[in-house]
Parts: structure tokens; C-alpha cells; sequence
């Protein structure tokens, strides 16, 4: 692929990326973030942040502002490890987990013209190539 080519395609996926993280914040009232930070806690339970950092691949600041943001809505508590003052562990509050059951109840699948803008096969590809080119970029690292 050319330069050309690959600036072309990053650029239709900034666009995507654009469009889609706006959509969804509209539609569900969670940046995406904040929402896929949540439901990690919600899967995970209680643990540090930086193990979200791990997780989710964002940098400390940035977890700690969109933790703040959270703590401030009442979505999470978070709590310094009694034994190493440096480390803080996040857990979601029950406000949090009723909002996304609320959240995903609406927005089923079945029901949302959202998600089907892509077959399922569609998606299963989109998501390996993706997944490709993360990987292609690690190796480059």
C-alpha cells in the first residue's frame, strides 16, 4: 500500500471514529470511555487503576480524569490500597451497574438502527482486520 493510500484509509477511520464515539454518546449518555471503563469494572470487580490503564490502553492521566468524572457522577468509588498509599483501587457503585442494564436493556441489539449498519460477519471482519493492524503497529514499536 501506498502512503497515499494508508494516510486515505487513516483518515476514513478518524472520520468513522469521529462520527461512531459521537452516535454513540448521543444515543446512550456514556463517552465511550467512560462507558467501556465502567464495564470492565462491572465484569472485573474491584481493582487497580492501573490495571484498567493495562486494560483499556490509556494513559494514567487520562484514567485518572475520566475516573474523576465518574466518582464525581456517583459511577465509581475509589479508594487508596492501605498498604501501598500509591496505588488506588476503583470499584463501580450500583447507581453505575443499574445505568448500564438501564443503558443496554434500550439498546438491544434487535432494536437499534445504530448496530446494524454492519452484517455480523461484517463485523467479525472488521474487527480482525483491525485487530491486524494494532498488532502490525506493535511490531513496529
Amino acid at each position: 500500500m501506498s502512503l497515499r493510500g494508508f494516510s486515505r484509509l487513516l483518515y476514513q477511520l478518524k472520520i468513522a471514529n469521529q462520527e461512531l464515539t459521537s452516535k454513540f454518546e448521543r444515543e446512550t449518555g456514556f463517552s465511550l470511555t467512560r462507558y467501556k471503563l465502567m464495564m470492565f469494572l462491572k465484569e472485573t470487580g474491584k481493582c487497580s487503576q492501573t490495571k484498567i490503564q493495562s486494560e483499556l490502553c490509556i494513559d494514567s492521566a487520562a484514567v485518572t480524569r475520566q475516573l474523576k468524572i465518574l466518582e464525581e457522577q456517583g459511577n465509581v468509588i475509589r479508594e487508596r490500597n492501605k498498604e501501598n498509599n500509591r496505588e488506588v483501587f476503583v470499584e463501580i457503585t450500583e447507581k453505575a451497574r443499574e445505568g448500564l442494564e438501564r443503558c443496554e436493556k434500550e439498546h438491544s441489539e434487535s432494536q437499534h438502527p445504530l448496530y446494524s449498519a454492519l452484517s455480523k460477519e461484517e463485523e467479525e471482519r472488521l474487527a480482525k482486520l483491525l485487530q491486524k493492524l494494532i498488532k502490525q503497529e506493535e511490531g513496529l514499536a
